[in-house]
């Protein structure tokens, strides 16, 4: 025998990544995009205060970050107003779903998520072998109050929800979320992804008291604050379950320049409200960008906007692989019926230009 010897869980899993990436794309077409809009990065880049701090780590690179980011998550629970007992940070939300996973979940667990939502949680329920069951969407929002009636119906022990929504930039009110926390089951935990919620409109964040025993909601520094490649996100939760990562987690996960760069991101607020007012005119442009040309788009609370092609999904299919030849990266939903769309990133407006022009040319 010369393999190594996987275990039988891995020995059955496909060897695979839930996305595409558009630099695997550049490479099978031998060029670059002209047009980089699918990947819901905040184009319009991070506070240069971010930069600057990022810069300014690089001389200390050769030393590990701080195990506890410690100044960082004192500065988030200020911002809060939480504990420091009750935040986590992570390499992104995709790292903290994944120890998450690890510690509540073994093979044969049940988790309830929404059919064709982020498919990063899914793969890594997968790789410790727990079940997923997935809810249809209900016209185009994920569906709390459904989610929690199948996790009561199966035993489940997570719940994840995005709110906003990604792929379809869709978002309920907190107050709506939040008056449904009692109802999730004991024994169940609802991941609460609030990725893009600092571009949603006022009141889009669940109001509830931070030891709930149900609830983790998790936030990432890759969207409104533009540090996608930096990787960091956190987590708020419970005293208790917060503490939980620390028996899992890789202390020496997050180096230091995302680090700082995060604390800096975070202490420019003035730079964040702009980031979110060029969102909101580049989501309007988008709009009217497919308004032109026949479609309609879905109102969203997020850097992104979702296109209804109104035909099916081979069409909306045949679309991103046309711009895509035309120089124009964008992505579309994976399962139906919401697969009938198309998903344009937010950007300037050159970058969106050369979307209208590659569009019209490709219809």
């Amino acid at each position: 025998m010369t393999d190594p010897r996987y275990t039988s869980l891995v020995a059955t899993l496909p060897s695979t990544v839930p996305f595409v990436g558009p630099e695997t794309q550049e490479r099978a077409r031998g060029k670059a995009f002209e047009a980089r809009l699918g990947a819901n990065e905040n184009i319009f880049g991070p506070s240069p205060k971010a930069i600057a701090a990022f810069r300014d780590a690089v001389d200390g690179i050769w030393m590990y970050g701080d195990p506890e980011n410690h100044d960082l998550r004192h500065a988030l629970a200020d911002f809060h107003g939480v504990g420091v007992a009750n935040i986590m940070v992570g390499e992104g939300i995709d790292g903290l779903l994944g120890y998450l996973t690890r510690m509540l979940i073994e093979p044969g667990d049940t988790v309830v998520t929404s059919a064709g939502a982020y498919p990063t949680f899914n793969f890594h329920v997968a790789g410790y072998g727990g079940r997923v069951e997935a809810i249809p969407y209900r016209e185009d929002h994920e569906d709390l109050t459904a989610l929690i009636a199948r996790a009561k119906d199966r035993d489940a022990k997570l719940i994840y929800f995005a709110n906003p929504d990604n792929p379809m930039g869709t978002w309920h009110s907190g107050d709506s979320i939040a008056a449904q926390l009692d109802d999730i089951p004991d024994g169940c935990l609802l991941i609460l992804d609030e990725a893009y919620v600092e571009l949603a409109p006022e009141g889009t964040a669940a109001n509830y008291q931070i030891e709930h025993p149900k609830v983790i909601r998790m936030r990432t520094f890759s969207k409104a604050y533009g540090l996608a490649g930096a990787r960091v996100g956190y987590a708020m939760g419970a005293k208790g379950l917060i503490q939980s990562f620390d028996k899992i987690r890789n202390h020496f996960g997050m180096n230091r320049a995302s680090q700082a760069a995060a604390l800096a991101a975070l202490q420019d607020q003035e730079w964040l409200a702009g980031t979110v007012a060029k969102v909101a005119s580049a989501r309007r442009h988008i709009a009217d960008i497919a308004k032109s040309h026949g479609m309609t788009s879905l109102p969203s609370a997020t850097n992104f906007v979702a296109i209804d092609t109104g035909r099916d999904g081979a069409y909306a299919k045949s679309l991103v692989t046309a711009l895509a030849d035309q120089g124009v990266f964008i992505r579309m939903p994976f399962v139906a019926p919401q697969n009938r769309c198309i998903r344009i990133s937010c950007g300037p407006e050159d970058k969106l230009a050369l979307f209208e022009k590659a569009l019209a040319r490709v219809l």
